[in-house]
């Protein structure tokens, strides 16, 4: 039996890929109908679970994917509740330090953790999503996630911290250029230079779609920015467990944060009308609580 702890977007997309193998899945939101994961669950016809221990109680796999911030938290609400023994993936975007001290509050239940990231959006490929797993458990890990299907699923290190580590740093170029293309192209468009400034681009990083891919950057924070700020703060504790100051990875956090006050510009047609919509709601105030 599979347990999925957060049934957010990775824990959604990941039920899809499990369905016919027999899941169950925790999430605080269940406490609320009106909540996502309480209405996205509703269509597997599942009972929710009375607690976190009743839902890894019969779990020989329990697949932690809560927000970043959550990461221990996650892994102690379960812990007296885990089977000797069972196998406890952590898919989080958290630093270093807290997968670490995940491990620790797993090991003491009797259960065997594993770090795992996924290095790519987990829409595209799905199950199938390149990821990483760490710890001195996952070598012994690797034939029974792949057995889940999780086929780009390779051993990354036999310490927990590596693959995280390598998960945050990449975040800092994925997530820092979306933050700087929302803020270039909104200036850019209060100017009117926006196309301007993309086709110098192209002229520099020869080879790409410059529009399409502002447009999809600049949606990636619109749509998921609360989340992805979330996990700029623990690429900033990353970076400074590294002995470096966070500025960059800081100042992404913020602007992924700002962004997604304005999802209501998803609905727009193309780029242009998107960052209109953006700028209007700046001037007005207008902006939605995630």
């Amino acid at each position: 039996m599979i347990c999925l702890l957060g049934f957010g977007e990775v824990g959604q997309v990941l039920a899809e890929d499990f369905s016919g193998k027999g899941f169950t899945a925790w999430d605080l939101k269940f406490a609320d109908p009106a909540a996502d994961p309480a209405r996205a669950l509703a269509g597997y016809g599942l009972v929710v679970p009375a607690s976190a221990h009743d839902a890894v109680s019969d779990a020989d796999v329990i697949i932690s994917a809560v927000t970043a911030a959550q990461d221990e938290a996650a892994a102690r609400s379960v812990a007296g509740g885990l089977g000797p023994g069972s196998w406890f993936m952590d898919v989080n975007s958290a630093a270093p330090a807290q997968k670490q001290a995940a491990a620790r509050v797993i090991a003491a239940a009797g259960g065997r953790y594993v770090e795992a990231v996924i290095m790519s959006p987990i829409g595209t490929k799905r199950i199938a999503s390149p990821m990483l797993l760490g710890g001195p458990h996952a070598q012994a890990f690797l034939p029974v996630v792949q057995g889940l299907g999780f086929s780009g699923a390779s051993v990354f290190s036999a310490e927990i911290g590596p693959a995280s580590a390598t998960k945050l740093c990449r975040s800092i170029i994925i997530k820092g250029l979306e933050a700087l293309l929302t803020e270039s192209m909104l200036a850019a468009r209060h100017y009117g230079v926006e196309h301007t400034v993309l086709a110098s681009l192209s002229d520099f990083f020869p080879g790409q779609d410059w529009e399409k891919l502002a447009r999809y950057m600049i949606e990636r924070g619109l749509q998921h920015g609360t989340r992805r700020a979330e996990e700029m703060r623990e690429a900033a504790a990353t970076v400074a467990a590294a002995g470096l100051e966070p500025s960059m990875s800081d100042a992404t956090a913020a602007r992924q944060d700002w962004a997604a006050g304005h999802r209501a510009a998803l609905q727009a047609e193309n780029l242009e009308a998107m960052l209109d919509r953006v700028l209007q709601d700046m001037k007005t105030g207008d902006t939605e609580k995630c």
